[in-house]
C-alpha cells in the first residue's frame, strides 16, 4: 500500500490530541500485573505493541478488562506470580515487550517460550540473556524462538548489564526486582536512553515500590517489596507528539498539543522541544498544553540525542529546510532498532535530493530544495511518520507501507490529515 501525503498551502493553526505514551502504557500493564490488588489505567495506547503485551499477560494468567472506547484497562494483579505456569508468549515486533518479559518469566518457576517477528528475532537481547542466565534462568537459545524454563526465582545481588545497547535490558530486570530472591545491586555503563531509566524508577516508585538510584548509575532495591494497585492516567506520547511539533516548525504553523507539559512529564523525548527552540521556535508550556510556533527560517543545530534519540528522524526530516547545516551524533544504538535507522534515513534522504553525510554514529544534514519520491519505510514506524512531515512542504511525497504505524500511533495519519 502506498498512501501521499498531502502538502500544506499556508501556515494554519490547529489543536490536536496524542494517544498515550506507548512506553509509560507498557511500563503500566506490566507494573499492574505484578501488584497486589486491582489496578484501573485511563488513556491506555492501544497499538500492536500494547496489544502484543496485554495479550502475553493474558497468556501468563493475568485478568484484563480492555474498554477500547475509553481507552482503559482494569487489571487484576498477581502479586508477582503468574498462575499459568506453561505457556507460549508472541512479542510479534515489540523489543519493549520481549525485553520486559524475559525477566518477569525468568523470575518465576514454569516453562516460557519466546516467539516473535523475524524482524524482532534481529534484535539483540544477548546481553540481557547473559545477566538471566547468570543469575540462575535456564534458557534454551541466544536468540528467539527460545524457552526460559525455571524452578526458582532469580537470585538477585550484584547485578552489572552493559547499558550500550538499549535502556530496555535494565529497565525490564528493573521491575522484576522487588521479587527477586534478595535485594538488589545494579550497575550499568555507557547507558543510552537514560531518561527511560528515570521513567522506570519514577513508576516503580509510584506503584509503591522503593528503589534508590545513586549518583555513581547504581540502582537498589530491596526484595520481599509488592507493587500496589492503582488507578493511574497515562500521559500522551511526546515521541508521537514530536511530528506535529515538527509540522508546526517546518510550515511556520501554530500547533497545540493537549493534556500534555514539558515540566512534568516522565518521557525523556520532551528534550526535542529544546531543540525546536534552538532552531528558532516558540515553545508555550501552560502546564496543560504545548504550544509550538514555527519561525519563519529555521536554524541548522548540533544535537547530541543519546537521550532521546526515537526524534533523530523527526530533526532529521526537518533539518534540510534550516538555514545552516545539522549535525545529529551519539546515535551509534539507533542502527539496532526496527529497522538501522540512520541507514534508513540517510537512503530515503538522499532519494529527497538532500546533500546528507553519513557516519557510523552521527549524520550531518546540509540545507538543500527536496524533491518529491517514494519513502520507504523499511517497516519501521517511525521513519513513516518522520518522512511524512517533509510530505507537508514538498509535493509528491508517498509513504511505502504506511500500515507500520500501527505499532506505536494507528491514526496517525488521520491526526496528520487535521493539520
Amino acid at each position: 500500500m502506498l498512501m501521499e501525503i498531502q502538502t500544506l498551502r499556508q501556515p494554519v493553526s490547529r489543536t490536536i490530541s496524542i494517544p498515550g505514551s506507548k512506553s509509560i502504557t507498557n511500563r503500566c500493564l506490566l507494573l499492574a500485573a505484578l501488584a497486589k490488588g486491582n489496578s484501573c489505567l485511563h488513556n491506555v495506547l492501544l497499538s500492536d505493541d500494547t496489544d502484543a503485551l496485554m495479550k502475553n499477560l493474558s497468556r501468563l494468567g493475568v485478568s484484563l478488562a480492555i474498554d477500547r472506547a475509553n481507552h482503559s484497562v482494569r487489571i487484576q494483579g498477581v502479586e508477582g506470580i503468574f498462575p499459568q505456569k506453561s505457556t507460549y508468549l508472541d512479542c510479534h515486533d515489540s523489543g519493549t515487550v520481549l525485553r520486559f518479559l524475559l525477566p518477569a518469566c525468568g523470575n518465576q518457576d514454569g516453562e516460557f517460550y519466546f516467539h516473535g517477528s523475524s524482524q524482532l528475532q534481529k534484535r539483540p537481547i544477548q546481553q540481557l540473556l547473559d545477566v538471566l542466565i547468570q543469575q540462575g534462568a535456564c534458557i534454551s537459545d541466544q536468540r528467539l524462538p527460545l524457552k526460559i524454563n525455571n524452578t526458582q526465582r532469580l537470585r538477585g545481588g550484584k547485578i552489572t548489564i552493559f547499558g550500550g545497547t538499549s535502556s530496555q535490558f535494565l529497565s525490564g530486570l528493573l521491575m522484576s526486582a522487588p521479587y527477586y530472591q534478595q535485594d538488589s545491586v545494579f550497575k550499568t555503563h555507557d547507558l543510552v536512553s537514560e531518561p527511560y531509566i528515570r521513567m522506570t524508577c519514577a513508576m516503580m516508585r509510584q506503584f509503591g515500590v522503593f528503589i534508590d538510584q545513586r549518583s555513581d548509575k547504581t540502582w537498589h532495591v530491596r526484595s520481599a517489596q509488592t507493587y500496589l494497585a492503582r488507578n493511574y492516567w497515562i500521559e500522551p506520547d511526546f515521541s508521537s507528539a514530536s511530528y506535529f511539533f515538527a509540522a508546526a516548525a517546518v510550515t511556520n504553523s501554530t500547533i497545540t498539543i493537549l493534556n500534555l507539559s514539558r515540566r512534568k512529564s516522565l518521557q525523556g523525548d520532551k528534550a526535542f522541544l529544546d531543540i525546536l527552540e534552538k532552531m528558532g521556535c516558540t515553545i508555550i508550556d501552560d502546564e496543560n498544553n504545548i504550544r509550538v510556533i514555527g519561525p519563519k527560517q529555521l536554524q541548522g543545530v548540533d544535537a547530541d540525542m543519546r537521550d532521546c534519540s526515537d526524534t533523530m528522524m523527526t530533526l532529521a526530516a526537518i533539518a534540510p529546510f534550516a538555514q545552516s547545516p545539522t549535525r545529529i551524533s551519539n546515535i551509534g544504538h539507533v542502527r539496532v532498532k526496527e529497522s538501522d535507522r540512520i541507514t534508513a534515513i540517510v537512503a530515503n534522504l538522499r532519494a529527497l535530493n538532500i546533500h546528507v553525510e553519513e557516519e557510523e554514529t552521527a549524520i550531518t544534514i546540509y540545507p538543500s530544495t527536496p524533491r518529491g519520491t517514494t519513502i520507504s519505510s523499511y517497516h519501521d514506524h517511525r521513519i513513516a511518520m518522520a518522512c511524512s512531515i517533509i510530505g507537508l512542504k514538498v509535493p509528491n511525497i508517498i509513504i511505502q507501507d504506511p500500515e507500520c504505524i500501527s505499532k506505536t500511533f494507528p491514526n496517525f495519519f488521520e491526526k496528520l490529515s487535521l493539520i
